[in-house]
């Protein structure tokens, strides 16, 4: 059995990710002394193409936090969240905005930005240029949304805290944390405030998401601050459920060919629940679903258990260009961060969340639907670690007035120019869609389906 930071380094190293640090802790706070939002326009520098900036509409800032221990107690004490934000490409004033956010956890929505959803990729000699697929296509969420980066939570990315205290240990604590940018971002920017909003994340934002979006509910309903016009929730290659979830490990290797039914009776079929009380017995459970999802690790060798059709000689993927890229000091100054760096993946917020990791944050879901929040729940075919079989499972599961509708309804054929692209089912609010031909990084596997996919998702037309 793998201990928790073992787990994490693994998990950095397989990313071909190599910080200096484990996580940003700064002495002093190099570049803004004002207490809200601060922000400026970006001027990347762009390979081949001079108007690359003015197709952009973006812009990136900062927010201090206000409820941290570092700001409690220590005005010279700070805690700073750092976050991208472009325009949409069709109508600002009315489109959505989106929040997009990345899993780990403890890693940077820069890796969604430039190498999955976003316009750019990083060349080798560190510049950007347009993504291959299209000049515009695969700026996803740009093409109907306005769209957030927000590096979360604390230390990940470019933000920032003066005080160790300040690293979260739980998706409610992050959530505090969102609540508080996103009351300073309205604020700063009320021309959006009215729009619908989106949460839409990937990997370890299944915890995230449902506490951020619990956190705006809650808001709304006691009337604090700005009314925030939440709309609806998508869960990518998720594990938002993890009783259900990983009861899914083996049967999903086992009918993947991955297993043997030997291999597979021999895993046993007793698994520890998941806990929504003590940190310890959400601990205890960690590392007992943790030691079955090891053992198929083990049994399944270099299999990329992000993407089985791959083998990982080494490295599963090589996301070192992204750190490099954006620790240049030209970017650094472009960005406005001063000498802050950059940290893709941390170790040091990894593992003060393995009390979270085996909560259950399907629970809130059930009163967001009830509430008129619609919820998209995909996965991708060959993902072996957020598998597509545990998320229609929990989301067959899950207690709603809706459930026995959803449960009913009978799958159908997602089509993008006529080919099928995935499977599926939609009833009233909730939406699940299992996406044919991709692992774990849906929009960079197949981002014109996930074009497709949230065009029509966000615009009300069926999948």
């Amino acid at each position: 059995m793998e201990f928790p930071k073992t787990q994490a380094e693994k998990f950095i190293r397989g990313l071909n990710l190599f910080p200096e640090l484990d996580v940003n802790i700064a002495e002093e706070d190099p570049a803004f002394t004002a207490s809200k939002i601060v922000e400026k326009g970006l001027l990347f520098p762009c390979l081949g193409d001079p108007t690359c900036v003015e197709y952009l509409g973006h812009t990136a800032g900062y927010y201090r936090l206000p409820h941290t221990k570092s700001a409690s107690y220590n005005l010279h004490l700070f805690f700073r969240m750092f976050y991208f934000f472009f325009q949409s490409r069709n109508n600002p004033i009315t489109d959505p905005v989106v929040v997009y956010i990345t899993g780990g956890p403890g890693c940077s929505t820069s890796l969604a930005l430039f190498y999955e959803n976003g316009p750019f990729q990083i060349t080798d000699n560190l510049s950007l240029v347009w993504n291959d697929f299209d000049i515009f296509m695969n700026d996803i969420l740009r093409q109907v949304s306005n769209i957030i980066y927000v590096d979360q939570t604390t230390g990940t990315g470019f933000s920032y805290t003066s005080d160790k205290a300040d690293i979260r240990t739980d998706s409610q604590g992050a959530a505090v944390d969102f609540y508080d940018f996103m009351q300073a971002f309205f604020e700063a920017h009320p021309q959006y405030a009215r729009n619908d909003f989106y949460i839409i994340g990937e990997s370890y934002a299944r915890h995230y998401i449902p506490a951020f979006a619990d956190r705006v509910q809650r808001g709304n309903n006691n009337k604090e601050g700005i009314h925030i016009n939440m709309k609806g929730l998508a869960i990518g290659s998720g594990l938002t459920e993890p009783e259900i979830q990983y009861k899914a490990y083996a049967d999903c290797a086992l009918s993947m060919k991955l297993i043997t039914q030997s291999d597979y009776n021999s895993l046993g079929r007793s698994l520890a629940g998941s806990s929504s009380g003590p940190s310890s017995a959400c601990t205890k459970a960690f590392y007992d679903c943790t030691g079955i999802f090891n053992s198929i690790v083990n049994k399944i060798g270099r299999t990329n258990f992000f993407d089985i059709r791959k083998k990982c000689a080494g490295l599963c993927y090589d996301f070192s260009k992204l750190e490099n890229f954006l620790n240049q000091k030209s970017v650094r100054q472009a960005l406005g961060v001063g000498d802050i760096q950059f940290v893709t993946c941390n170790r040091s917020v990894y593992d003060p969340m393995k009390p979270d990791w085996m909560k259950n944050y399907e629970v809130v879901i059930p009163a967001l639907l009830e509430n008129g929040v619609k919820l998209l729940v995909y996965a991708g075919e060959y993902d072996l670690v957020c598998n597509w079989h545990g998320n229609a499972r929990w989301v067959d599961a899950m207690v709603w007035s809706g459930q026995k509708n959803f449960v009913s309804t009978p799958s159908v054929p997602f089509k993008v120019d006529g080919v099928e692209a995935g499977l599926t089912k939609s009833s009233e609010l909730l939406t699940f869609l299992k996406v044919y031909n991709a692992g774990h990084w849906i929009p960079k596997d197949q981002p014109k389906a996930s074009i497709e996919m949230i065009k029509r998702w966000i615009q009300g037309i069926p999948l």
